[in-house]
């Protein structure tokens, strides 16, 4: 399991609208990596709708902002288009990216157990390092903490 003060594990991940994002070619900036379990459900929604609307606070306080889940990139290109999203959505179909940062865990609903994306984020600071941790992530007021925690890095 990943820890505060550890060197976020490096990835390179196809992402919506084409190309790549790498994590260590974000540096000098900080990065928040969220994982969330699925495109265009409720909750999903409401997060990546959030991170869009302080998107302009997280650029002005050097940070970018990527989305991470098992969904395709055709799947995240029409879930940026049906919301106008603005947060970079990379797809993680093979979930190694998921299990390497502790977000693939098994779940259980209606007494079925199956492996799933826990809703978690990583605030990794301009030196690759991982500042802050937020497991079991609910919507409401995620993004401003989020943002308290970026703002507090300087």
């Amino acid at each position: 399991m990943l820890e505060i003060g550890s060197p976020a594990p490096d990835f390179n991940l196809p992402r919506a609208g084409g190309g790549e994002v790498t994590l260590s070619a974000q540096k000098p900036k900080k990065v928040v990596l969220y994982f969330y379990p699925k495109d265009d459900t409720s909750g999903c929604t409401k997060e990546a709708q959030g991170f869009t609307e302080a998107a302009d606070a997280f650029a002005a306080a050097g940070t970018v902002v990527i989305g991470v889940s098992k969904d395709s990139v055709a799947k995240h290109d029409k879930f940026i288009a049906k919301y106008d999203l603005g947060v970079v959505l990379a797809s993680d179909e093979t979930s190694d990216v998921c299990e390497r940062y502790g977000a693939w865990v098994e779940k259980s609903m209606y007494g079925k157990k199956y492996m799933g994306i826990e809703r978690c984020t990583y605030l990794i600071d301009s030196d690759g390092k991982i500042s802050q941790i937020w497991r079991k992530v609910k919507v409401p007021g995620h993004v401003d903490a989020v943002l308290d925690a970026v703002k507090s890095l300087g």
